[in-house]
């Protein structure tokens, strides 16, 4: 019996201390891991985009005047050469009581001043024929001898004179009746003038096209310059997008791009036409200050299926700097830089193996791999700082690529 009872608690201890080893010994690290597929690998530069009508026309005052309440919508189609409004003379401004009573007194005053003028125009008349007369007569008198030079000389002078004063009451009744006639413009009221008058200014259509903004819906006076809507022809679309200078450089003219997140199921196709050479700096949404440049692009897909698109739509630009469709390659996240070289942690017989490799194009989601990787080897996805050379690795999520 003590033999027995020697080897049953012999074996608890076995148990036991197995049972110790067991639950001390190295847990394998949880990883991502992955394997290198042949899968297609784009590489791109993402950018917000809007969409802009090419030929877009401001209609603005020319001069000042009075605008009628624009009955144009957005949307609306127009023709060249149709009458889009028409800018009457501003009206005059109403008179206070007491701008009236004074207005009122300034044309009494000046129709005073011309009765004057007339009077005196009637005398200086009377006095320039009286004056041509007697000069007549001298003359004849000088003729026959009987009187001297001096006399014809004294009678000239004077109906020259007479003459000169008659032209000056003239020009003096002409000062007055304008000053009267400005003395009674000031009594006008202000009426709103009609279509009919004669100092309205007619705006047109210059080509035909929509009207894409109404900036000046409501009656009243507008400025030169002032604009009052906004046509263009929405069928001749094309596409902005603001790029970061650094980015901009690596475009080209004729680059393809696909316009994704304008609403339809499919991307559409389109390519660059310019590229702006100036630039302007912009502040981007965590504060810092970002030069970036114009990127023009021309839609390529079929105008029937962007037909619902407008004049200042959001969308996304996806610039195709290069594609491959059938390439090997891992996730970016699972290649990183060990010294002067690329590196992945491959996954042999459970345990985390450090593998250099040459890579190639890094793309959107996925690096292309030229040498150090077969097809299906698994590889650690984002590998942490528990990941060495070595340890032993167990997968938390399968994943194809």
């Amino acid at each position: 019996m003590p033999i027995k009872r020697t080897l049953w608690i012999a074996a608890a201890l076995l148990v036991v201390v197995a049972a110790l080893l067991w639950s001390f010994r190295p847990r394998p690290v949880p990883a991502d891991i992955v394997a290198a597929t042949v899968a297609p690998v784009t590489v791109s530069i993402r950018e917000q985009a809007r969409t802009r009508v090419q030929d877009r026309f401001e209609i603005s005052a020319p001069v000042t005047g009075f605008a009628p309440r624009l009955e144009w919508e957005t949307g609306d189609a127009v023709r060249s050469g149709e009458q889009l409004l028409t800018l009457q003379p501003v009206p005059a401004s109403v008179l206070d009581a007491r701008s009236l009573e004074i207005a009122e007194a300034e044309v009494a005053r000046n129709a005073a001043a011309l009765r004057a003028a007339e009077a005196a125009l009637e005398s200086a008349q009377a006095a320039a024929e009286l004056a041509e007369s007697e000069y007549l007569r001298l003359q004849a008198l000088f003729e026959r001898g009987t009187i001297s030079a001096s006399q014809l000389d004294r009678a000239r002078s004077g109906h020259q004179q007479a003459h000169a004063a008659l032209r000056s009451a003239e020009s003096n009744v002409d000062v007055a009746r304008q000053g009267l006639r400005y003395a009674r413009a000031a009594l006008v009221q202000g009426s709103g003038a009609g279509a009919e008058n004669p100092g309205a200014f007619e705006i047109v259509s210059p080509v035909d096209a929509r009207v894409l903004k109404v900036t000046h819906e409501s009656a009243g006076v507008v400025q030169p310059g002032q604009v009052l809507m906004e046509i263009g022809d929405p069928a001749s679309l094309e596409i902005v997008a603001e790029v970061l200078t650094a980015d901009a450089v690596r475009l080209e003219p004729d680059l393809a791009v696909e316009l994704e997140r304008w609403g339809g199921d499919e991307p559409l196709q389109g390519r660059i036409r310019r590229i702006e050479p100036s630039a302007f700096t912009k502040t981007s949404a965590l504060g810092v200050e970002e030069q970036r440049t114009n990127v023009v692009i021309d839609l390529t897909s079929p105008p029937e299926r962007w037909a619902r698109l407008g004049h200042g739509y959001r969308l996304e630009a996806r610039f195709i700097l290069w594609r491959e469709p059938s390439v090997l390659g891992v996730p970016n996240g699972a290649v990183f830089r060990h010294g002067d070289e690329h590196a992945v942690f491959a996954v042999i017989d459970g345990r985390a193996r450090l593998r250099p490799i040459v890579a190639g194009r890094r793309g959107e989601f996925r690096t292309t791999v030229l040498e150090g990787l077969e097809v299906g080897e698994a590889v650690i996805d984002h590998p942490d700082n528990e990941i060495q050379d070595g340890i032993r690795v167990a997968p938390f999520r399968t994943a194809g690529s």
